[in-house]
């Protein structure tokens, strides 16, 4: 599955895929998440690549599921893309701890930047879309799903996307690629998408951003923040029913 999906990415254009391995996240409790296990893992399938001349390079990476021990855990170079400057951050769909801003800041001041996993599928931010517009103030990066502007990950997703990428807000679009099937990669019909809305920032969102990730380089984070108005209960209820 593997060798299939990175050959579909290679036919897209992609060079470089980040192993994001789930880190700390309920689902893999009774794995082994740890940088050796990954390196190894990544190391076996980068030689069956080569092996079979798909050019792409693998690099180890992880999604953090957001607790509040990230200070704790940002030593751990998997963490942190193994160079300690960037750490990719996911939360529960459905809520957003409040503990979470004094925690990005304390990461933030500890040399990591924060980088927020696909803000447009938390129904928090679905429902407050300003909410993106705080974290990048407080020094995040934004990481938008490429299943979601195609409507792939749902409605929800697909509107908050839309936003999100037409504010100027989203800095990173990530394949975020889990099987050959449902989510294998879309990230040049994505692009191209993007681009149809006259947005020219989409090639720094998959080339210049994601290496600066990989080399621990700094990103410039140029947005404009103009608050939108939240729409109101009814309103959110006729959305939600389908209803104009």
């Amino acid at each position: 599955m593997s060798l299939e999906m990175l050959t579909h990415a290679a036919d897209q254009g992609i060079t470089d895929v980040v192993n994001t391995v789930h880190y700390q996240h309920p689902k893999v409790e009774n794995e082994d998440i740890s940088c050796e296990r990954i390196q190894s893992e990544v190391e076996q399938l980068q030689q069956e690549l080569d092996k079979n001349d798909i050019q792409i390079k693998l690099h180890c990476g992880a999604e953090v599921f957001f607790l509040p021990n990230l200070l704790q855990i940002k030593d751990d170079p998997l963490s942190t893309f193994t160079h300690g400057k960037y750490m990719l951050i996911e939360f529960q769909v459905h809520q957003l701890p409040n503990i979470q801003k004094q925690v990005l800041f304390d990461l933030k001041m500890a040399g990591v930047t924060p980088i927020i996993a696909h803000p447009e599928r938390y129904k928090p931010i679905q429902d407050e879309i300003n909410l993106v517009a705080e974290w990048l103030e407080a020094g995040c990066i934004i990481q938008v799903d490429a299943g979601s502007p195609l409507g792939l990950l749902g409605k929800g997703a697909k509107g908050a996307s839309e936003k999100i990428i037409k504010n100027g807000w989203c800095q990173i679009l990530g394949s975020d690629s889990h099987d050959n099937k449902r989510r294998n990669f879309c990230l040049m019909e994505t692009v191209e998408l993007i681009r149809s809305w006259g947005e020219n920032r989409v090639d720094a969102m998959v080339r210049e951003n994601p290496k600066a990730v990989i080399d621990g380089t700094p990103i410039s984070v140029d947005f404009d923040y103009v608050q939108e108005d939240a729409p109101n209960f009814l309103t959110r209820i006729k959305d939600r029913i389908g209803l104009t």
